[in-house]
């Protein structure tokens, strides 16, 4: 019960740290300090779909579920969890490059607009 707990909270963090590393920017509006940590888990981010790599926390939460008695999935968080909410089955280089994409771009409209309230 507690590895299957655990592996649940994981999944959590996991998304906590997606939506940060895609809108977190926003943060730095209030709070321009986060940047130090908001540019760096943008970079990880798409980084790890650029280069095709999966997060150090899915093993983790695969170990949990093995521990649980569960079964471990097959491919990254993104490719389990998220993309058969957003995408059709399948994970490819290109759709991993649109997210990769999609991460530096929100991330950009975000950054420009928070440099121009503060300049207000």
């Amino acid at each position: 019960m507690r590895y299957a707990l655990a592996a649940d909270a994981l999944v959590v963090l996991h998304g906590a740290f997606i939506v940060f590393a895609v809108l977190g920017g926003i943060l730095c509006r209030w709070r321009p300090w986060v940047a130090a940590v908001h540019l760096p888990a943008a970079a990880w981010a798409a980084w790890i779909e650029v280069s095709g790599g999966f997060c150090p926390l899915t093993p983790l939460e695969n170990r949990l579920r093995a521990l649980a008695g569960d079964t471990p999935y097959a491919g990254g968080f993104v490719e389990h969890y998220l993309l058969p909410v957003i995408y059709p089955p399948g994970l490819t280089a290109g759709v991993q490059w649109a997210l990769a994409l999609g991460v530096l771009c929100a991330n950009a409209a975000i950054y420009a607009w928070v440099v121009r309230r503060r300049r207000r």
